[in-house]
């Protein structure tokens, strides 16, 4: 049976995933509430920076696989699977998570619905969500509709891979004909030699937020091994190195630096936290709660020590800022550690100059205050310190003799612990990283 599926919501994930559906031959209709961004995507148009994301998208919207539509009605009609990858973020002024568009999607689609389908669920939901949804879809419609849980596990930057070459499958089912029809949808992945985990829904929501909880909590470890580093003159890259080489341990998110930050780590550690509390298990709270802290100093230190190299004369300071999205190879400003740090440095006084190779415009309509450059050259141009916050390739490529001819002193920040500092100090500059002697 080829079946045909529904994507409700198209933002990164909805997108994402409407694309790489239609590129395993699906026929493929995307919803969402607002039209502006309907229509976009319908022109070909992705209005987010993701490699590879934009020729696919365009490849099937010009195939006719792949359609986009504001209608439920439409969407209840057309789909026999239906994907629900709507926005759950964070509540304002809370920690848990905002479940609104979820339920709003859900009972938009399942009122309609007069045929039998199975609608999955992909956003990062607290565990206990799933089965709330499907006893509501039960009462919203007499059709023979079921509900699963498979959620997404997408790096930003490599969305378009990790949607097509997924290190595992997780789907939370409650029978076997739900089980099959995803074994269908994802067939060609499978035969790839992708894992496939079957399991229980409170698992398979628990699976995203525990993976992400777990990655942050390396992350925070070695940068707690950094300032342990900063205190007694160790390196903290040598000891990452040395203990990644343990299997059981492993080099990935062993980089200490400035910490991480973007739209899903931090909003599913603290959505967690909240659930976590919310059922009583406190270890799992204290935990998360110190992970999240030391991460957000992070921040902190790289303020201060800006004021140290400065000494502390912010008023009539230059400084130079390379990166403003949280990570490379994206243009999303969420959370961005870069961009809270220029902001601090900002309010202290100092002229604040910020490069981004793609995330420029989107920092600019957030932080309309700060300078926005064209280029690390104009970043950099009489800089008194120049920090380097995001890990772009173009930043690790600079040439230190090329860049020292244009700032005032030649001081560097490198809060990423990426560039060769022995160049850099060759070429005449003080280097500091976090965590390195």
């Amino acid at each position: 049976m080829t079946h045909r599926i529904t994507v409700i919501g198209t933002g990164y994930l909805g997108a994402t995933h409407a694309a790489c559906m239609a590129e395993l031959g699906f026929e493929v209709l995307g919803v969402d509430v607002d039209p502006g961004k309907i229509a976009k995507l319908a022109d070909g148009q992705v209005p987010i920076f993701e490699p590879e994301l934009e020729p696919l998208l365009r490849k099937h919207v010009e195939t006719g696989r792949l359609r986009f539509t504001t209608s439920y009605d439409e969407a209840a009609e057309f789909g026999d699977v239906h994907f629900v990858c709507v926005g759950t973020p964070q509540r304002d002024g809370e920690y848990a998570a905002d479940l609104s568009y979820v339920d709003a999607a859900v009972e938009a689609l399942a009122s309609r619905m007069t045929r039998p389908a199975l609608i999955v669920g992909k956003s990062t939901v607290p565990v206990g969500t799933a089965s709330r949804l499907a006893a509501r879809i039960a009462s919203l419609t007499t059709a023979d509709v079921e509900l699963a849980w498979n959620p997404e596990f997408l790096r930003e930057g490599f969305a378009v891979e990790d949607t097509l070459r997924p290190d595992r499958l997780v789907l939370g089912v409650r029978s076997e004909r739900a089980e099959r029809i995803l074994r269908e949808v994802y067939a060609p992945i499978v035969a790839g030699g992708v894992p496939v985990i079957v399991c229980d829904f409170a698992t398979a929501e628990l699976v995203k937020t525990a993976a992400n909880s777990f990655l942050a909590t390396k992350l925070s470890f070695i940068n707690a091994m950094a300032e342990l580093c900063d205190a007694t003159g160790a390196d903290v890259s040598i000891l990452a190195d040395a203990i990644g080489y343990d299997a059981r341990i492993g080099r990935r998110y062993l980089d200490a630096g400035l910490g991480y930050g973007g739209g899903c780590i931090p909003k599913d550690l603290r959505g967690f936290m909240a659930r976590a509390g919310e059922l009583g298990a406190e270890e799992v709270l204290t935990l998360l709660r110190e992970v999240d802290q030391i991460n957000l100093n992070r921040r902190q230190k790289v303020v201060d020590l800006c004021a140290e190299v400065l000494g502390n004369r912010w008023v009539g300071s230059k400084v130079a800022v390379l990166g403003a999205a949280f990570k490379p190879n994206t243009d999303d400003i969420r959370d961005s550690p870069a961009l809270n740090v220029a902001g601090r440095i900002h309010l202290h006084g100092a002229l604040v100059s910020v490069y981004d190779p793609k995330a420029n415009e989107n920092a600019r309509r957030s932080f309309p205050t700060l300078r926005y450059a064209d280029s690390v050259m104009d970043a950099c141009r009489g800089a008194h310190v120049v920090l380097h916050l995001t890990e772009w390739p173009e930043f690790r490529e600079l040439d230190p003799v090329v860049l020292g001819d244009v700032v005032a002193d030649r001081q560097v920040i490198d809060a990423r612990n990426c560039l060769d500092r022995q160049a850099w100090r060759t070429a005449g500059w003080t280097y500091r990283g976090l965590g390195r002697p």
